[in-house]
């Protein structure tokens, strides 16, 4: 199992971006999937989440209106679109397959990518 995730980068207070992870070594469209994120000397939380068909989002409080998870099971990959970026979206984004329980937390989860670091600027 091989979960990669690209995008990201640097952007603005109120601008977009794009992260992405790419699925392998699994069949992708029997799995739900998640965003978590860390910021420096916090936990890891829960961002979004989405079920194996896309029938149902899930969303923290702090980012439901303002980003988007999606998924293509064809190309057995997920995406989560950032819009109206906030400073404090500022962690590193990690995706990740959920084995079990609630799409909440961590624990649920079996296999995580290796992150990948999103910075907003005020």
């Amino acid at each position: 199992v091989q979960l990669q995730a690209s995008g990201g980068g640097l952007g603005q207070a109120g601008g977009s971006l794009r992260v992405s992870c790419a699925a392998s070594g699994f069949t992708f469209s029997t799995y739900d999937m998640a965003w978590f994120r860390q910021a420096p000397g916090k936990e890891r939380e829960f961002v979004a989440g989405i079920t194996r068909f896309a029938f149902s989002s899930y969303y923290t409080d702090s980012v439901r209106g303002r980003f988007t998870i999606s998924r293509n099971n064809a190309q057995k990959s997920v995406t989560l679109q950032m819009n109206s970026l906030k400073p404090e979206d500022t962690a590193v984004y990690y995706c990740a397959r959920r084995s079990s329980g609630t799409f909440y937390d961590t624990s649920s989860y079996d296999f995580w990518g290796q992150g990948t670091q999103v910075t907003v600027s005020s």
